[in-house]
């Protein structure tokens, strides 16, 4: 049950990933409640789809619906992989801590809708002149703890550089716990993101040809805090297998991208986020 509470906590940096058109960032079913934990070798998958309203660009005040599929495959205890997770092999594990590398996609963002890949509906084109930004790989590594007395709370953080369409380098920070209530999970915390000023200035500073294209002033953005906000997920098991899941997230823009003129006069500094979904796990 608690990978499929990361998941649905973890969707929630990934609400942030589509409308930077990006990937900020676990709901849809891995353990449900009664499940025993995978061997040690053997393959897991789950099925997950989710409907989420988000932001239609990290900033924005337009809202987009965006239907993410998603595939998560685990190796035992050691290998996972998804869209929101990311690839990351769980390298140290003792005492509660996990150690180990990690690389995520982060989506682009398009100026004619907010870039999202999964639109459905919605979308903004508040972004017209400031050009698209193309998708990047953000590759580092995750150190996370787990204490309390039933393992109830959880603290993580993420490292990663960028490679394609940001060269910056961005910290993920979470404390979340976790509560079961009968046979549903529920999930909250707060959560803070740090960036390097060349993540900031990708997707925040306005430069003379984007002015002069925008009507916006220029602007330089450095870096520090991206966002810091809160989390929570509801994650309900309908069977040994499968789940139904909500979650969502309210996030305050740091000082360095609220002040960009893109946000001061086409968006805003509170960024709102929900989203459900479904999920079916089976092993190989």
């Amino acid at each position: 049950m608690h990978d499929l509470t990361r998941w649905a906590l973890a969707a929630l940096p990934l609400l942030a990933a589509l409308t930077t058109p990006a990937a900020a960032q676990e709901t849809l079913a891995p353990e449900v409640r009664g499940r025993p934990a995978e061997a040690p070798d053997e393959w897991a998958i789950t099925l997950r789809g989710a409907a989420l309203v988000t932001p239609a660009w990290l900033g924005s005040d337009d809202i987009s619906l965006s239907l993410l599929p998603d595939i998560r495959v685990q190796y035992g205890d050691e290998i996972f992989a998804s869209i929101p997770e990311g690839l990351g092999w769980n390298a140290i594990k003792s005492n509660g801590w996990t150690v180990g590398p990690l690389a995520k996609i982060r989506f682009g963002r398009d100026e004619s809708d907010g870039g999202s890949p999964f639109l459905i509906a919605g979308g903004s084109d508040d972004l017209l002149g400031m050009g698209d930004i193309d998708p990047s790989a953000e590759i580092g590594g995750f150190v996370q703890k787990r204490f309390g007395a039933r393992g109830q709370w959880e603290a993580r953080a993420e490292v990663l550089k960028g490679f394609g369409g940001h060269d910056g380098v961005v910290a993920y920070t979470s404390l979340d716990y976790r509560l079961r209530t009968g046979r549903t999970m529920i999930g909250l915390g707060p959560r803070l993101n740090i960036v390097s000023g060349d993540f900031m200035d990708t997707y925040f500073g306005i430069d003379q040809g984007q002015s002069a294209r925008t009507g916006l002033a220029p602007y330089d953005a450095d870096g520090g805090i991206l966002s810091y906000g809160l989390g929570a997920s509801l994650i309900h098991p309908l069977s040994r297998r499968s789940a139904l899941s909500a979650f969502g997230s309210v996030d305050h823009l740091g000082s360095e991208p609220a002040n960009s003129p893109l946000v001061e006069e086409r968006g805003q500094r509170v960024q709102f986020s929900l989203g459900v979904g479904y999920g079916y796990r089976f092993s190989l």
